[in-house]
């Protein structure tokens, strides 16, 4: 039974994991293709357990297409819907809302969205439920190399809509009885310094931790500890278990069993869920502690292994978008990672038993998750922390098993408010414990290229071979295999220069980089909280393994210099050059001409620099190998075109053209187009921007010019590679990553 089992959850975690590749979803008419497979296959010998994967793969497959299906439905026009709130993000002024039902249908599986809240007065909490005139809009993210993937995270929660109450009705203003909890603690928490982190460790509510802390907490490799998952449900369970065991020894011997401190370990993990807010990472430890616990009481004799087999493939049954979280990832990888540590490099018995050696088992045990995650962590978060061992050394045995414990005890004596504040103020004190060290250790986070991820899993590779002494045993193979590794990524053929357009939402950023080194022309977008920068270029460069030597700005409006401090903060030695006329900067004028690796930069407008700069005075520049041109326009308008045509005529001919101020229908005029006479146009802008660019007339030009078109807001990143003898043009959605969840959701663009 139990092999059988395992065997059935391992087909389980096969069927669902082409949900993390595939490129499009099969269309639900087609459903039907894999069923009739199946039958087919059950009367074939040994075609059963291919049956079995098909019809596995179809239940994976099924959420997917209704989720698709739901949010094109929602998103087609103002619908009245019912919903439930279920939490509030008041550093974004944002609703967290279930959607129950539009009109009389109700909604399953569940959709969520992220609305703007609402300006009433009206104090919205946790559980209530409102009648809403809901306008949404599709999850659309900027789609970079190395960035985060904010299209898969909304996906795997099944919160891909965004969008705003046009009207609203209360049905049931009551809070839930979670909020009430949360209320009451707060009363304790108001004089606490460390009030944020713990409301995180107790709720799961990580909104109101500062920038800072949130800092501290990446650099030293330790968010996981605010995030309630598997270990946090792991030890309410052990508290439990450990409160039955002390009652019990107040029972009869007879009523003595393990079966009553497992149940209330259940339901003590149970609960810490419940107030965590149910979110995925800790239902999925439920999940899997529950189908621990069942294993136990069925008395089936299972492997570890086959325990986290059986976890995972439950999991996916029941949630297969989860797949595309990388918390479960990171979960599932972790618990993979201890066994494989104590299974392949365990300590010598001498180290396992004695009280003096505890301080090795926490290294080799630190040691071992950190050795064993980093490839997971480097092709999740692109970097990876340096000071993570040490702080997670002091850190996690001092959370887990001081702090968690006093919060739960201290929402427990809820009841008895003297003694829950008592415990609340323990728990403060055991924070400040916790993150004064954390303070003072240096910064410790390094982004890191994607090289780095391939030389981690090569390490790997070296640890599996010493540990089973292929070395000795078939020292050609390994000798073989890793000259086929190396032939292989010697065989990649590279282009000798590129250019990137960045999809940095409204504003401009393209990259040109050979060798290693790069020049940016224009640095994005600036908002209250951070910029385009900081966000997207930084982490899009780290990845790429590129140093940045220029910065060109095309002229001096926010959507295009708003991320320049940022970039002169992470490359100082950078250059920049405008026709801003600010002191430190190369000018940016008619005539000027440069060599930059093996390519050509001339600048062809504006004739004279100005103050204010505005679009008509972008820097236009062309660049060239040789033998093939670009012109970079920036936001210039009929006016500069015009004139641009009239100087230089023909000897405007360009290969590949940013489209001038992101497609609006005051540039790209007939003449600048003809002129140019190219066969690619790039344009960079937001799906969702206010202007409503690119302009559908602008795109039908260029296409009547005979010129290919593409944008950030359809395609994601757009990358040209260049060639000896050829070039290429890349879009993230379509060649770099393509996977249907990062295609186009929901309704068309108005332009298309």
């Amino acid at each position: 039974m139990a092999y059988s089992l395992s065997r059935l959850a391992a087909g389980m975690i096969t069927a669902t994991l082409p949900l993390i590749w595939l490129p499009h979803l099969p269309e639900a008419r087609y459903n039907w293709v894999p069923v009739a497979l199946a039958g087919i296959l059950i009367a074939v010998k040994k075609g059963k357990e291919a049956a079995i994967f098909l019809m596995l793969f179809l239940w994976a497959l099924m959420p997917a297409q209704r989720l698709l299906q739901q949010t094109t439905f929602l998103s087609a026009g103002p619908v009245n819907a019912t919903v439930r709130i279920k939490q509030l993000l008041p550093q974004s002024q944002k609703i967290k809302v279930r959607i129950v039902s539009v009109g009389e249908k109700r909604l399953f599986p569940p959709v969520y969205a992220l609305i703007n809240s609402p300006e009433i007065n009206q104090a919205f909490c946790a559980g209530q439920r409102w009648q809403m005139t809901l306008r949404l809009r599709p999850v659309h993210a900027r789609l970079n190399q190395g960035g985060f993937d904010a299209q898969r995270f909304a996906l795997a929660n099944s919160t891909p809509l965004t969008g705003k109450a046009l009207a609203l009705n209360p049905v049931d203003l009551n809070c839930s009885w979670r909020e009430s909890i949360i209320q009451r603690s707060q009363k304790h928490l108001q004089t606490l310094p460390w009030q944020s982190v713990l409301l995180a460790l107790a709720f799961g509510d990580r909104t109101t931790l500062s920038s800072e802390i949130k800092t501290v907490l990446r650099e030293t490799g330790t968010a996981h500890l605010m995030a309630i998952s598997g270990m946090h449900i792991g030890l309410a369970a052990s508290s439990g278990w450990l409160l039955a065991r002390i009652i019990q020894l107040f029972f009869r011997s007879h009523w003595i069993g393990y079966r009553f401190p497992l149940g209330c370990g259940l339901v003590l993990a149970l609960i810490y869920s419940w107030l965590s807010g149910g979110s995925p990472p800790a239902v999925r430890a439920i999940l899997a502690l529950t189908i621990w616990s069942l294993l136990r009481l069925t008395g089936k004799n299972c492997t570890s292994g086959q325990v986290l087999n059986i976890a995972i493939g439950t999991i996916l049954f029941f949630d297969p978008l989860s797949v595309l979280s990388d918390s479960l990832w990171l979960s599932a990888t972790a618990v993979a990672s201890l066994l494989l540590w104590y299974h392949w490099f365990p300590l010598a018995g001498r180290f396992s038993k004695q009280k003096k050696w505890l301080l090795l088992r926490l290294l080799h045990l630190q040691l071992g998750l950190f050795v064993l995650l980093m490839p997971l962590q480097i092709f999740i978060f692109h970097g990876i922390s340096v000071s993570a061992l040490l702080a997670n050394l002091w850190a996690v045995p001092l959370v887990t098993l001081l702090t968690v414990p006093l919060l739960l005890g201290a929402i427990l004596l809820l009841p008895c408010a003297p003694l829950s504040q008592f415990l609340w103020w323990l728990a403060d004190c055991s924070l400040a414990l916790v993150f004064k060290p954390l303070f003072l250790l240096p910064k410790g986070w390094i982004g890191v290229s994607e090289q780095v991820l391939w030389l981690s899993l090569f390490c790997l590779l070296m640890m599996a071979v010493c540990r089973f002494h292929w070395w000795h045993s078939s020292p050609l193979t390994v000798v073989s295999f890793c000259l086929a590794l190396l032939c292989w990524r010697l065989n990649i053929k590279e282009p000798e220069w590129r250019l990137d357009m960045l999809d940095i939402g409204h504003g401009l950023s393209i990259v040109i980089s050979q060798r290693g080194k790069a020049v940016i022309y224009d640095t994005g977008n600036r908002w209250g909280s951070g910029d385009a920068a900081l966000s997207q270029i930084v982490p899009w460069l780290r990845w790429q393994r590129l140093t940045v030597q220029q910065i060109i700005l095309s002229h001096g409006h926010l959507d295009h210099i708003g991320g320049l401090n940022s970039l002169r903060a992470n490359f100082p030695a950078a250059t920049i050059r405008s026709g801003l006329n600010l002191p430190g900067h190369l000018p940016c004028q008619k005539n000027l001409s440069w060599r930059w690796q093996s390519l050509t930069f001339k600048v062809l407008w504006p004739q004279k620099m100005t103050i204010p700069s505005g679009n008509n005075q972008s820097c236009v520049i062309l660049v060239s190998d040789g033998k093939r041109k670009i012109l970079l326009t920036g936001d210039i308008e009929t006016p500069a075109e015009l004139k641009l045509v009239s100087f230089y005529g023909d000897r405007l001919r360009a290969d590949i053209i940013q489209v001038p101020h992101h497609g609006s229908g005051t540039s790209s005029s007939p003449p600048l187009l003809r002129k140019v006479a190219g066969s690619v146009a790039l344009a960079s802008a937001a799906r969702y921007n206010a202007w409503k660019l690119p302009a559908k007339r602008i795109i039908t030009r260029y296409h009547e010019n005979h010129y290919r078109w593409y944008d950030t807001a359809a395609d994601g990143q757009i990358a040209l590679e260049f060639y000896r003898e050829n070039w290429r043009v890349l879009t993230y959605r379509a060649q770099i990553m393509p996977r249907w969840y990062h295609q186009w959701f929901g309704v068309a663009r108005y332009s298309r």
